[in-house]
């Protein structure tokens, strides 16, 4: 399998390209607002938007940030964020849920209401770095979002450093911990499936790794970039979500999604004075000169098989 990033035309089911129009699959987006547009739901809505869904997105807050950093956070009450939430649930068929940086304990209490009610509705997890908030509101925060919302959570997306700081904090062994060893921590409160992105590898490679507790499902091989970026994981984590929503298996998702990141980080730009950020509507670039074949894909001997992906049941 390969990952082909195709624009929003080219993206999704084969058996869909018959003579009627489908309409885009509605993806439903917790996150805050970013100014800068490096990440939150900015980042979400223009990932969504490139590989062929329909955002639906509510705001849980806004950052006061610029591309460098993270300065605040302005958390909303929990219940604008429910009533937002349930407004469009109730009006539109929602095919996935994504839920980035909600801002505080209780907007996770009442994301996770809203997902058990649904649960029908398979939950995408995005844990970025929050080394910039105090110690205490870390502590809170991912307390709340292990007990509450992993639960309900069908695959959890992040960082190999971000993931083993909060889910193997007693890590012991010489050895870094695998993919495995994240998922199979993140499986004893009820995650199905990981995909733990930035494991380091020698010579300037990272892979991404796809985990179940007990296998790796998948991986994707990755050069470094030279440069720091800003919203790679919102990137990742949102197109993977619309490309479950719009019927893609998750192994299918996951390649595409990975191959749509590398060719967002490859024609990143830099807006202000701070670090990188991923061009997610690269494909609408008029191009110089023809493109190369992408030579990032996953290989054919780790290719990611189907698989189903299950229904989160858990009741709170």
């Amino acid at each position: 399998m390969t990952s082909s990033a195709l624009p929003p035309s080219e993206i999704g089911d084969a058996d869909d390209a018959s003579g009627e129009e489908a309409s885009p699959a509605c993806v439903l987006v917790f996150n805050a607002s970013d100014p800068s547009g490096a990440g939150g739901l900015t980042a979400d809505i223009s990932s969504i938007a490139s590989v062929g869904g329909h955002p639906v997105a509510v705001v849980t807050g806004a950052y006061a940030r610029d591309t460098a950093q993270i300065f605040d956070h302005f958390s909303f009450d929990d219940e604008a964020v429910s009533e937002q939430a349930r407004a469009v649930l109730e009006d539109m068929p929602v095919q996935a849920i994504k839920v980035g940086f909600v801002g505080s304990p209780e907007n996770i209490s009442a994301i996770a209401e809203i997902t058990t009610d649904y649960d029908e509705i398979p939950v995408i997890a995005y844990m970025p770095n929050l080394s910039w908030w105090t110690d205490e509101q870390i502590d809170e925060y991912l307390d709340a979002f292990r007990e509450l919302l992993l639960p309900q959570t069908s695959v959890l997306v992040g960082n190999h450093s971000t993931l083993w700081r909060w889910l193997l904090p007693d890590w012991k062994s010489d050895r870094n911990p695998t993919a495995r060893d994240i998922a199979r921590a993140a499986s004893e409160m009820g995650v199905p499936y990981t995909l733990v992105t930035g494991i380091p590898l020698p010579e300037q490679f990272v892979e991404n790794v796809l985990a179940s507790p007990q296998t790796v499902l998948g991986s994707g091989k990755f050069e470094l970039f030279d440069a720091t970026f800003s919203g790679a994981g919102d990137t990742l984590s949102a197109a993977l979500t619309a490309l479950v929503a719009s019927g893609n298996d998750l192994g299918e998702a996951t390649s595409e999604a990975l191959g749509y990141l590398d060719r967002c980080l490859d024609a990143g730009f830099r807006p202000g004075m701070g670090h990188i950020v991923p061009d997610r509507m690269f494909w609408a670039q008029p191009e110089d000169e023809e493109a190369e074949e992408d030579d990032t894909a996953i290989d054919d001997s780790t290719a990611i098989e189907g698989f189903v992906m299950p229904p989160h049941d858990t009741k709170h």
